[in-house]
């Protein structure tokens, strides 16, 4: 075991010695890569940045390397270490839909998911919205694409595209070519010879090699990799061999009873039995997953979910090293041509992944695993080296941020551009909570929608399917989950219930109903959704208005929502339909010769009572 650690740490050794940037220095000391290049006007095209955008499915934090935890000296990540040595690591970047192509929607657009319309995996997007691609090719960019593309609908703005068909596979892919006609949602497209990871890296490299160098281009380079069945070269087959992992502190979550949340989640045993039942017959599963045959029958429930843990890790890490390797080979492109000073680098994942933590596999859901999105971008003419950035920044951020670099402003987008930011001056009105929400509802993950502070963290699963796609029906009561991120930073306890945090949480359903409206996520059009947040958010409220009609005898004056959220709560009892007076929001009504104007008695202010 020591001989392969020892290997391993070898292998880094060589691999990350002729970096020229050492640790990476604190943000006091950041100094500027390229400081002797004067600034670029944006109105000089041929000086405008080129930008290379490299996303990742999947590729966690956990697993670049970079950002600590259990599995950080293993990660093989030569390449991520140098763009993190010579540009900037943020530290709290999150999605805003922990799912493939609603994120990937979201980076392209700077909008949500109820704006773009791309809720969950079912869904397409909008060919007429706006992209930071199109926003770029309009203002003389040439743009190519290459990879997982995964929105269904023809990409637009795209000079050059050469995308998989929906997920892509790992070995001899079909790409669907931008100079054929679109096939739409049928597998049509050139079947390519290799595994994808090298041939996505090749064609971006080719193209990028052909672009004129008066022009400034953007070239999206998209990765299947590291998503399941977390396949990997012939090449990385022995990588690994021998090593035992090391287990996240919370691996032995075995459900809702461990740490108090509301939902089950997807557990490490649903992979192994994905496992067991494509062993049987490869053909017939959805994908094709490496190492098979592999079962765990007759072991103990915790020996076996230790060995599903260790495949699923040394395939992930091989699979992410593949990513490290072609990262390796881009970034000698651009030192070979000598534009790696006017280029902007950003490596990032569309969301996270769970590794074992709370015993699951996959993402989806507002825990931190899943919602961080690692991210790194060197620009040497403008970004300072070895930076690290504490700021909160989502994914819809990303395309106004470079829209910005570029010398263009992208047009209603909720994001912000993060480009002061990373110059080293936030602005002093940055914000400091984040809105999430996933729309897709199972039984194992229901819907929810959350806020997130430094420090804080509320979920609230409402578990409504709405009228989305990629749905199912189930029972479920709507529930809270709250972190304390401070004291329990791996969310390994419910502390919704605590009254210590009673005044903390008030004031989080406060905010997450303001971010609600700001980002004009508001459920109108679902009055199902309507009285379920009245009886959620002011449930104390509603208690005691039912409790008192009840008691007492006294009429209640209030919205339909507001009586059908007092009707649905069992503990205030039958009260006597008689005593209840629906009226509108804000709008005078009549008791008798008394004239009444409508107040709230919370801040919301669409429900008056």
């Amino acid at each position: 075991m020591k001989k392969c650690n020892t290997y391993i740490s070898m292998n880094k050794l060589i691999l990350t010695g002729l970096l020229a940037a050492g640790a990476m220095t604190h943000i006091q000391g950041a100094q500027f890569a390229g400081q002797e290049n004067q600034q670029q006007d944006p109105k000089d095209k041929s000086r405008r940045p080129n930008i290379l955008f490299i996303l990742s499915d999947d590729h966690t934090s956990q697993a670049w390397g970079i950002y600590g935890g259990v599995l950080a000296d293993y990660a093989y990540n030569s390449n991520i270490r140098r763009l993190a040595n010579e540009g900037v690591v943020l530290d709290n970047c999150f999605c805003t839909n922990s799912i493939s192509a609603p994120s990937r929607a979201s980076i392209l657009t700077g909008l949500y998911s109820h704006r773009n319309g791309l809720y969950t995996l079912a869904d397409s997007l909008d060919t007429s919205i706006p992209t930071l691609a199109t926003v770029l090719q309009a203002n003389g960019y040439n743009t190519g694409l290459v990879g997982k593309w995964h929105i269904k609908s023809q990409p637009q703005g795209f000079d050059y595209y050469s995308i998989f068909y929906d997920q892509g596979e790992y070995r001899d892919p079909t790409f669907i070519e931008s100079s054929d006609p679109w096939p739409g949602n049928r597998p049509f497209g050139e079947r390519v010879p290799g595994f994808s990871t090298d041939l996505v890296a090749e064609k971006a490299i080719n193209w990028i090699k052909q672009q004129d160098s008066n022009q400034p281009f953007l070239m999206c380079c998209h990765f299947k990799a590291t998503h399941e069945p977390y396949d990997y070269p012939t090449r990385m087959e022995h990588l690994y061999d021998g090593v035992t992992f090391p287990e996240p502190e919370n691996f032995l979550d075995w459900g809702p009873e461990t740490n108090g949340r509301s939902f089950k989640g997807q557990t490490l045993e649903e992979l192994g039995h994905r496992w067991r039942v494509a062993s049987k017959d490869p053909d017939k599963w959805w994908c094709r997953y490496p190492g098979l045959p592999f079962n765990t029958d007759g072991m103990q429930r915790t020996t076996a979910r230790r060995a599903i843990y260790q495949k699923l890790i040394r395939d992930y890490l091989r699979c992410g090293a593949t990513i490290d390797d072609n990262i390796g080979k881009l970034l000698k492109t651009l030192d070979e041509m000598g534009i790696a000073d006017n280029t902007i680098v950003v490596y990032v994942s569309d969301q996270g992944y769970f590794l074992g933590e709370h015993g699951f596999f996959d993402k989806r859901m507002f825990y931190e695993e899943s919602a961080r999105m690692p991210f790194v971008i060197r620009y040497p003419n403008k970004v300072p080296a070895g930076k690290r950035l504490d700021d909160l920044i989502l994914n819809v951020d990303f395309a106004p941020t470079l829209a910005e670099f570029a010398g263009v402003k992208m047009e209603n987008v909720q994001g912000d551009s993060f480009v002061s930011n990373l110059e080293g001056n936030t602005p002093t009105d940055w914000r400091k909570e984040i809105y999430y929400r996933y729309w897709t509802n199972h039984a194992i993950r229901p819907a929810h929608f959350a806020i997130r502070s430094d420090r804080y963290k509320l979920i609230f699963y409402y578990a409504r399917n709405l009228d989305m796609t990629d749905t199912e029906n189930f029972d479920f009561t709507p529930s809270w989950d709250f972190y304390d991120l401070q004291n329990d930073p791996h969310e390994n306890h419910n502390a919704y219930n605590d009254p210590k945090y009673a005044p903390v949480i008030k004031q989080m359903k406060k905010d997450l109903l303001r971010l609600r409206k700001e980002t004009g996520d508001t459920d109108g059009k679902y009055p199902e959704m309507q009285a379920l947040l009245v009886t959620h958010e002011h449930s104390d409220h509603i208690s005691g208005l039912g409790v008192v009609a009840r008691k007492y005898g006294i009429p209640i004056y209030a919205t339909a929502e507001t009586i059908e959220a007092v009707k649905g709560i069992s503990s205030v009892g039958k009260v006597d339909e008689t005593l209840f007076h629906p009226i509108e929001a804000g709008v005078e009504f009549q008791i008798g010769d008394i004239t009444v104007e409508p107040v709230s008695i919370s801040h919301d202010a669409a429900n008056p009572v």
